[in-house]
């Protein structure tokens, strides 16, 4: 074989098989809808096994004073004591920006863009700093965690302040609240 023979049989190689390319591209954009769908039902899932959760209170006509507010994230809220268990019924589960007001009554969280909710005064079960919540995850005592009781059930909710200087303020006054309340109606 000479080396114009060998010079005769070389062909270019195929720049693009277009073919095989928008084959892989359908493919990879279905399993991607595939994942999502997935992801969307087992949140639909979640949603109707918390379905014995009562309906969230509305706020109430007169909150009273002011005692504290806050504006910062929404984190969402799981069962007490289980941080990875997240409560997706009656839109806790969603992550929003918040601005929260502690009065007397209880406390007041405005979510723009998702569900307000009021928590009484009498339904509050502690507060502490904490590091973390399903899907977030800070330095130690990033997040206020405010626990409280809708229904049966106690919940932990986490919060965010745009300040986190605020978090020990509001932990200290909410407990300090919360045993007041306590003391007062065990009398």
């Amino acid at each position: 074989m000479t080396l114009i023979d060998i010079a005769a049989e070389q062909k270019s190689a195929e720049v693009t098989d277009w073919a095989a390319r928008l084959g892989w591209v359908a493919g990879l954009l279905l399993f991607i809808a595939l994942v999502y769908w997935l992801m969307r039902q087992g949140w639909k899932w979640r949603g109707s096994l918390q379905s014995d959760l009562p309906e969230l209170p509305g706020m109430p006509d007169a909150p009273g004073a002011a005692r504290l507010t806050m504006t910062g994230r929404y984190h969402g809220s799981t069962t007490a004591g289980q941080w990875l268990d997240r409560i997706v019924a009656h839109g806790l589960g969603t992550r929003s920006r918040v601005e929260l007001t502690l009065t007397d009554e209880g406390l007041a969280v405005v979510r723009p863009g998702a569900r307000d909710f009021f928590v009484p005064a009498g339904n509050l079960r502690g507060a502490r700093l904490d590091k973390g919540i399903a899907g977030k995850v800070l330095a130690e005592g990033g997040l206020l965690i405010v626990t409280w009781a809708h229904g049966e059930t106690l919940i932990d909710s986490g919060f965010r302040s745009d300040r986190a200087a605020e978090h020990t303020t509001w932990a200290d006054t909410l407990n300090t609240m919360i045993t007041t309340t306590t003391e007062g109606a065990a009398r």
